[in-house]
């Protein structure tokens, strides 16, 4: 690894080793290691994570870079079981940006924070020359009251029930879209929503969550392969149980991606004990941010740190890691 390439910023492979190598050799720690999506501190009773978002185009379908922004680290705080409570707001914005669209930008990050229950408390502002910056980047990092402790990506248990929360993929194809002028005539928009109202319900309809990852950059492949590993466990998939509109499927025909391995930016995976996954199924199907949650496989120990693809004709393969760039910038 000479030099950084765009693929260093996909969520899979090129991404990972870049962390790894880098990062976590030099910012070593127990925290740190448990690669989570938000860091838990304080004896277990708040989770503390930051974000930054250099979305292309910054408004588009479904959302702009201020919602995106928000309900980012809200969702990482929230995939711990955590409130979100508190944000820091920094923006480094281009010289001769339109005050108009930061005004829009910044009223849709905050009507996301009163969905969340947030307010910002701290922040940053900085103006770069013409250039210098694509119009306008954002980071947010966030606090939340964590409201059911143990939930870990490293705790996954054989025979548990992998559920997906809503079609895959939208996030992904409604940026490609927007990005290269492509109009499908249809209703595509960005799946980008707030997770902590559906994370809330769960918590409060008494089901003990295993494991959350919302499966943004490198999607739901980035998600079950990073599991795998932290667990040491195999995760098993059917291909017919994976909710995928015909828009995204419709993208991935025509350029050849993966929809596993496309952006969300308002959908989770989770593992759940097989006795609770009927429970945990009707919760999510109650409401309309997860009406679409599918059960789409179970954990095994049939080949450990692999995800496996039971295919709609009877075949198997694996799901690795994303690899190369496949939509530079969509978060």
């Amino acid at each position: 690894m000479a030099n950084i390439t765009l693929a260093h910023g996909n969520g899979g492979q090129e991404n990972n080793e870049l962390i790894t190598k880098i990062f976590y050799k030099a910012f070593k720690n127990d925290i740190l290691a448990k690669s989570e999506d938000a860091a838990v501190i304080q004896d277990g009773t708040l989770a503390f994570s930051t974000d930054s978002f250099t979305v292309s185009p910054i408004e588009f379908p479904g959302a702009d870079i201020g919602k995106l922004a928000v309900c980012g680290t809200c969702n990482d705080l929230a995939m711990m079981g955590a409130k979100p409570k508190y944000l820091t707001c920094s923006v480094i914005i281009e010289e001769g940006f339109e005050v108009d669209t930061l005004k829009r930008i910044v009223s849709s990050m905050e009507k996301e924070l009163e969905l969340n229950g947030a307010i910002v408390v701290s922040g940053d502002t900085k103006v770069v020359p013409r250039g210098s910056v694509d119009k306008i980047f954002i980071n947010t990092t966030g606090i939340g009251e964590i409201k059911q402790k143990g939930i870990s990506s490293n705790l996954i248990k054989e025979d548990d029930v992998i559920i997906v929360s809503n079609s895959v993929g939208k996030h992904g194809a409604t940026i490609f879209a927007a990005r290269e002028g492509i109009d499908f005539s249809t209703d595509l928009k960005s799946d980008c929503a707030s997770l902590w109202p559906v994370v809330e319900k769960l918590i409060e309809s008494g089901i003990e969550i295993r494991a959350l990852r919302d499966a943004t950059r490198g999607g739901v492949s980035a998600v079950l392969n990073e599991w795998s590993k932290q667990s040491d466990i195999c995760v098993e998939i059917e291909e017919e149980k994976i909710p995928v509109c015909d828009e995204v499927n419709g993208v991935c025909e025509l350029l050849g991606f993966e929809a596993l391995s496309l952006a969300n930016e308002g959908t989770f995976v989770m593992a759940i004990s097989k006795d609770q996954a009927l429970k945990a199924l009707d919760v999510l199907k109650s409401i309309e941010t997860s009406q679409e949650a599918s059960i789409i496989g179970k954990v095994t120990s049939k080949h450990k740190g692999k995800v496996v693809l039971n295919t709609a004709w009877g075949t198997q393969r694996f799901i690795d890691l994303p690899t190369g760039e496949l939509l530079p910038r969509i978060c």
